[in-house]
């Protein structure tokens, strides 16, 4: 029989497609302009990284090594890091041009992946693992979504058999991110990063299910660092080389 709902290789395919129509229209339409258009696209963007976030979550509950997932995503957020930053015009050196957007999400869902781990590990006394958790979303503060990737993949790991809680914590510390945004970058855009809320029906329908693509994963690994190069050009023919967005 077939099974119902949306799989995880269903899931990723449309945080690619939101990812990327997201990444386009920063580029194509620089400095976080207003016109309803732009932003409807950025809305449809940002159904990209809950679901990464979620499929973080997943990896770490399913992975037979999680060494080598750890290793595969501290690699992935490497080549990730000039993939980015060419992209968006911002200079592979970090704090050149201040402190937010220096590197790509993939970072802090590599700290968010030990976070996970560190969460779990009972030898661990929970003022030793508050310590090491507060270290890891300070080292993700830099990157994009910042310190909430990390204590987002950390809530839907450790609260995987509940799903209200899951969403409830992952709008609670969106709800920070985009207060934040509001008031150092643009209070539009800040309101915009709450429409990531679009995404918990699809979450929701998600039924556990790897999909009959077993290596969709690698898809992703290639896709991610290609398809932000092509918007490094696109951002170079259209506009110079120049930075698109803070931290360019």
């Amino acid at each position: 029989m077939e099974t119902k709902g949306i799989n995880s290789n269903q899931l990723k395919v449309i945080a690619l497609a939101a990812m990327t129509i997201d990444h386009l229209t920063s580029v194509i339409w620089m400095n976080y302009p207003t016109d309803w258009w732009i932003i409807l696209l950025h809305i449809i963007g940002r159904l990209a990284a809950p679901i990464f976030w979620f499929m973080i979550a997943e990896g770490y509950h399913y992975t037979h090594d999680l060494k080598k997932y750890g290793l595969r995503l501290l690699i992935f957020a490497v080549i990730g890091h000039f993939a980015y930053n060419f992209a968006f015009g911002i200079p592979f050196l970090p704090f050149k041009s201040g402190v937010f957007n220096q590197t790509s999400v993939i970072w802090p869902l590599f700290l968010g992946l030990i976070g996970l781990w560190v969460s779990e590990k009972e030898e661990l006394k929970k003022w030793q693992k508050d310590l090491i958790i507060l270290l890891l979303t300070l080292l993700a503060f830099c990157a994009d979504w910042s310190s909430i990737a990390v204590l987002a993949v950390i809530n839907i790991g450790t609260n995987r058999e509940n799903f209200k809680k899951q969403m409830t914590m992952v709008m609670l510390w969106v709800a920070v991110y985009a207060i934040v945004y509001a008031i150092f970058v643009n209070p539009i855009y800040g309101l915009l990063q709450l429409f990531v809320c679009l995404t918990i029906p699809l979450l929701k329908a998600y039924n556990g299910k790897r999909g009959k693509m077993k290596n969709m994963k690698y898809l992703f690994y290639i896709y991610y660092p290609a398809h932000l190069i092509l918007c490094g050009v696109i951002r170079i023919l259209l506009h110079g080389n120049v930075g698109v967005m803070i931290g360019g």
